[in-house]
């Protein structure tokens, strides 16, 4: 049996900045990943985009996690060649009924912290996106775009330079508490951890249970994206949101161009009991047609493609309109550091979390 300082379960994004900031500050670490290859899941199933922290209420982790991570995640991009652009985004508002939402989005930017963020008419908007339909809109330049792939691939190469041990195929199956810490046993092996680390993003709640720490529910939230086909991905220079659901749902479909260079419409929004399943019943192409001409009025059934879908670890049901990171020392169980819930904005806030888990390790 393998003796740790901290056992980190989950290798997304967030796990993997954990387990590098755990290192870094002088940790013993492994990386627990139930899957073959690190980041399969949420991490690299979204829009890959690098979030200005315009939405989240004044005072929530998300919105202060974001805002960290954010910055954080510009200058890892550059120091490592990660492909990424900071392109900025137009939040827009499609008729004058609608002005006065994008003005309160526009003021709780600023709460936040975000004062880069701007009121834009709609010659602003036809100047950067030509195609796009808007009266007005918000001008965020701090918004950009990330290759996910490219940022897990990097984490590990880090985590792995920084001696954490990368335990892939090894889902949590259980857990004994010593004297010592957290006996953690895998199909394969056994490991007695001081701390755990539960960034399991859709089995948190089950590797909680299994960990003896705090009671929660992950609800699984499958998003569906549509892309343009490759003859009109000219139409589209960055991204374009339309503004956020009333009910506090998501940010709504928007328009995501890739540092590759392809343009994705979505994610839909659908709950469901399966937290693997990707592509059962996958919303009609058609269906993706009516909220792309709230953003581009010429878009036929024909401009568009099947694109991927992802899950989201959602700390609440669809009758709920917001739930807050759960990242903090588990309150029934010590020896764990809950990263937990972490939906968007995740993929900003992953190493803003890390820091902020390897800072609750420390103390």
């Amino acid at each position: 049996m393998v003796n740790i300082d901290v056992a980190v379960i989950g290798g997304g994004v967030t796990g993997l900045a954990s387990a590098l900031a755990l290192a870094r500050a002088g940790a013993t670490v492994c990386v627990l990943e139930r899957e073959p290859k690190t980041g399969r899941a949420t991490s690299t199933h979204n829009s890959g985009v690098i979030h200005a922290g315009l939405y989240y209420p004044a005072g929530s982790l998300k919105a202060a996690l974001c805002v960290d991570g954010r910055d954080r995640l510009y200058a890892f991009c550059a120091t490592h060649r990660i492909p990424h652009a900071r392109c900025g985004k137009l939040v827009v508002a499609g008729t004058a009924d609608e002005i006065p939402a994008l003005e309160a989005l526009h003021r709780r930017a600023h709460q936040n912290g975000v004062t880069s963020v701007t009121m834009v008419d709609a010659s602003f908007v036809k100047h950067k996106e030509p195609h796009v339909h808007a009266v007005s809109a918000l001008w965020s330049p701090d918004t950009g775009i990330v290759e996910a792939e490219a940022l897990v691939k990097t984490l590990e190469q880090l985590c792995r330079q920084a001696d954490v041990a990368m335990v892939v195929g090894s889902p949590l199956i259980g857990a004994d508490a010593t004297a010592d810490g957290l006996v953690l046993t895998t199909p394969h092996e056994r490991f007695l951890a001081s701390t755990v680390v539960n960034a399991s993003g859709l089995y948190a709640d089950a590797n909680s249970a299994l960990l003896g720490g705090q009671a929660f529910t992950i609800y699984p939230c499958r998003g569906e994206y549509a892309e343009l086909a490759p003859s009109k991905r000219a139409m589209v220079n960055g991204l374009v949101y339309p503004l956020p659901h009333a009910s506090g749902a998501g940010l709504g479909v928007h328009l995501a161009k890739t540092t590759w260079g392809t343009v994705t419409l979505g994610p839909t929004i659908r709950y469901q009991d399966d937290k693997d399943d990707y592509e059962s019943g996958r919303i009609p192409l058609d269906d993706f047609v009516e909220p792309a001409r709230h953003l581009l009025p010429w878009i036929t059934l024909a401009d568009l493609q099947p694109g991927g879908s992802g899950i989201r670890a959602k700390l609440h049901g669809p009758d709920t309109t917001f739930a807050d990171f759960l990242v903090g020392r588990d309150t029934v169980n010590p020896r764990i550091i809950q990263a937990s819930g972490i939906d968007s904005p995740g993929l900003t806030s992953c190493l803003a979390i890390g820091h902020r888990v390897a800072s609750i390790w420390r103390e």
